[in-house]
């Protein structure tokens, strides 16, 4: 597919980051000078507006190649991202997607999935994967049917008898067309109030775990300033049966589940120890709408191995 030329714009930051409440200093146009040792100058485009983008050019790309048919026919009601970050996205910085052609494969499911890179002036910013397919790719063998009732557990507390941090939202048509615009896709694609079309995208509810996770973190006391810590990896799989019933001011449960540390899970080539955290959106009658692991490291841990492979 043609590399098309896509920038952000700082507007563009600060409309994604508000409409999904993610306060993450790396992200403010002021605060992220406060960062202990930054090395990135300014602030960064949102790991989940680059997901979106991604999101709805492969809704195009999907559309054009007729591709549609094939994921309605064979029930591959999931739909699939995996995603590393290999270097930050400043705004007004010029860069491109690629999307590679359409492979189908049938072993062990039938699944229709495309390699994906975002580059800017030679350097990668992301590689990744977006799969459709019949069974979620990523935690599949969670099941909720033993919790309690979410209504009753207070919001930012933990689920009792469980691992889980939990966090209520509700969705808001306004902040998901923001979030769209933010994000370089167009929101009239999937809202059109005249010929009554709603059709949520499906990255949205994800990024609102970012907000649950800072949240947790800050609940924990966490110095955002003197330690910041930066995504490595997302992976999601997001229900498009259960996307579709999404409706203005629906309840959305978010579930957060942070692993231990350990030597046994780390950045690739490095000894850094990652960070992972298991999140899970669910509906009413606990409906799993979306599966995310998201990876994360210290900064200052990763400046330390570059650091240590320069050249003496």
């Amino acid at each position: 597919m043609t590399k098309q030329p896509f920038t952000f714009d700082q507007i563009h930051i600060e409309v994604a980051r508000n409409a999904s409440d993610d306060f993450n200093l790396f992200h403010d146009k002021h605060k992220w000078l406060q960062i202990n040792h930054n090395p990135f100058k300014g602030p960064i485009v949102l790991g989940y507006q680059l997901n979106t983008l991604i999101e709805y050019r492969m809704r195009l790309y999907r559309a054009a190649h007729h591709e549609n048919q094939i994921i309605s026919e064979n029930n591959l009601r999931f739909s699939n991202y995996q995603i590393t970050f290999v270097n930050a996205l400043r705004p007004a910085t010029t860069f491109q997607l690629d999307i590679k052609k359409t492979l189908i494969k049938t072993i062990p499911h039938l699944t229709l999935g495309n390699r994906i890179a975002i580059k800017s002036g030679g350097k990668t910013i992301l590689l990744g994967f977006k799969k459709e397919t019949q069974i979620p790719l990523f935690l599949e063998d969670a099941t909720f049917n033993k919790l309690p009732n979410l209504n009753v557990i207070p919001d930012k507390s933990i689920i009792p008898g469980t691992d889980f941090f939990l966090k209520r939202k509700f969705l808001n048509n306004g902040n998901v067309k923001n979030f769209l615009s933010g994000s370089l896709a167009e929101q009239s694609d999937y809202f059109d109030e005249l010929s009554h079309t709603e059709n949520y995208p499906e990255i949205f509810p994800c990024s609102l775990t970012s907000g649950a996770l800072l949240e947790k973190a800050q609940l924990e006391k966490h110095d955002f300033k003197r330690n910041p810590m930066v995504y490595t990896s997302h992976e999601i799989s997001v229900d498009r049966q259960y996307l579709k019933r999404l409706k203005n001011d629906d309840k959305l449960y978010i579930l957060v589940k942070q692993h231990p540390e350990t030597e046994n899970n780390t950045l690739n080539q490095t000894n850094i120890m990652l960070r992972t955290y298991d999140c899970y959106g669910l509906l009413h009658n606990h409906d799993v709408l979306f599966r995310v692991r998201m990876n994360l490291v210290p900064l200052e841990e990763i400046l330390k191995n570059l650091e240590e492979k320069k050249p003496k």
